[in-house]
């Protein structure tokens, strides 16, 4: 008999998931991005609440679905129940080449950024040769079992809030230039608003920091009482993180000049310092760098970690239904996780580390995501229709109205984004379109496996 995924993650360990897998990078980095589209700290602040709020409303409708369908594999899961075997495996492509490894990549790449303002690289090879080291190491950790990931998690989940918060307090408490003038300081080149499609590009990247809310869903299947666990965890888990990153970007305006956040680590600034280090450097001055660094890049890999233990799970749910590689179905007899599946995502992620920069990687991921984010939260309709009487423990909070505006605020956003950064845009959409025919390869192939077995 073939070995199952076993219920092992605690309430604690759900919601670990949830924070440890959204506070990463972004809200150490991204900052100075959307400050350079919008122009003036007080819109940045918008868009960061703007962004949760999104990100929110989505998790609630997730949440509905976590518990009316508590398996390992999530979002596939789900497209599977409400639209068919295609879109599932669309996702799980995407998934698999993209969604989880360039999230998994973006972590390594952004932890390797903050370390090397401490540590010289170049000794293992640069930034790129760290991240596939990172990886590495992180993937064989959760090749142990999940619930050893799972506590792994929490650990590394409750540090990194007690860095930011501490980060937050020693700016406002002891920040030498710090000042609330700086937030009626705007960028000299911009005037007033800079239009919508700034606003959805800025958005696009405040919701990288947030990505991540979906991944608690994927390990529905190894979480204990997950009618009660899961909505507990998004939802809660959501909130905290909406309150720290308000009050950590406050925290930098409050420390730096406009124009410093300006100047901050970006694509435009690749060589700059962070805006955290930055806001962080007003109070413990450049002696304090090394123990930022080390801090900031804790906080990256942590969310790392709950990626790697998340995303393994989509391509064993697919496996499993004979629509991929069968390999990827397969549970360590000790373990009880799917190896195959981590060491295989974790190759993905390594090459992908190697070929992209932050910001290039984190526009995949959330494009690419997006789209199926805004067609599983429709999934809620399709069921409520569908299977009208079946037992829903947790139902959508604001139903219909909640999960209709952020259908729609996501079918915005990934317009927008379509317009204004069409290559990076039609790529992600090419790749999707292009697990069409493996699909139907793979379908073809599981006709023929069930032919024999009759």
């Amino acid at each position: 008999m073939s070995k199952e995924l076993v219920r092992g993650l605690t309430l604690v360990d759900a919601a670990s998931i949830v924070v440890g897998s959204i506070i990463g990078t972004g809200v150490f980095l991204k900052t100075a991005t959307m400050s350079s589209l919008v122009g003036s700290p007080g819109m940045v602040l918008v868009i960061w609440v703007v962004a949760g709020l999104l990100s929110l409303a989505g998790a609630l409708a997730y949440s509905e679905l976590g518990t009316l369908m508590p398996d390992a594999g999530g979002e596939y899961i789900y497209l599977k129940e409400g639209y068919g075997d295609i879109w599932a495996f669309l996702y799980g492509w995407m998934r698999f080449w993209i969604g989880s490894p360039g999230s998994i990549a973006a972590y390594a790449v952004g932890g390797m950024t903050f370390l090397s303002g401490a540590v010289d690289l170049s000794i293992v090879g640069g930034r790129a040769s760290a991240s596939v080291i990172v990886i590495i190491l992180f993937s064989s950790l959760n090749c142990l079992s999940v619930a050893f990931g799972g506590r792994l998690q929490a650990i590394m989940t409750g540090l990194k809030i007690l860095i930011i918060v501490g980060l937050s307090a020693g700016i406002f408490l002891f920040s030498s230039g710090g000042s609330f003038s700086h937030f009626t300081e705007t960028t000299p080149a911009i005037s007033g608003f800079t239009g919508w499609s700034a606003f959805g590009a800025a958005t696009l990247a405040a919701l990288w920091a947030y990505d991540g809310w979906n991944n608690l869903p994927m390990v529905a299947g190894e979480i204990k009482n997950p009618q009660k666990n899961i909505p507990l965890s998004l939802g809660l888990g959501m909130l905290v993180i909406l309150a720290i990153y308000c009050v950590a970007n406050v925290a930098y305006f409050y420390a730096l000049p406009f124009t410093e956040v300006l100047s901050s680590n970006s694509d435009a600034f690749p060589n700059a310092y962070p805006v955290a280090t930055k806001a962080a450097m007003t109070f413990l001055g450049t002696s304090g760098i090394t123990i930022l660094s080390a801090a900031f890049v804790f906080s990256a890999l942590g969310a790392m970690n709950g990626s790697i233990l998340a995303g393994a799970r989509v391509p064993y749910a697919m496996a499993k239904d004979g629509l991929f590689f069968k390999q990827l179905a397969n549970v360590n007899d000790v373990t009880l996780v799917p190896v195959v599946s981590i060491i295989i995502q974790g190759i993905v992620s390594m090459l992908l580390a190697l070929s992209g920069t932050f910001d290039q990687l984190t526009n995949y991921v959330v494009f690419s995501s997006w789209i199926f984010y805004a067609m599983v939260t429709g999934v809620v309709f399709v069921l409520r229709k569908r299977r009208p009487d079946a037992h829903r423990s947790y139902k959508t909070l604001g139903y219909p109205v909640v999960p209709i505006i952020f259908i729609v605020l996501a079918l915005l956003l990934l317009v927008n984004t379509v317009w204004t950064s069409p290559r990076e845009s039609l790529i992600g959409l090419a790749f999707i379109l292009s697990g069409v025919p493996v699909f139907f390869l793979f379908k073809r192939k599981n006709i023929r496996s069930l032919g024999r077995v009759n």
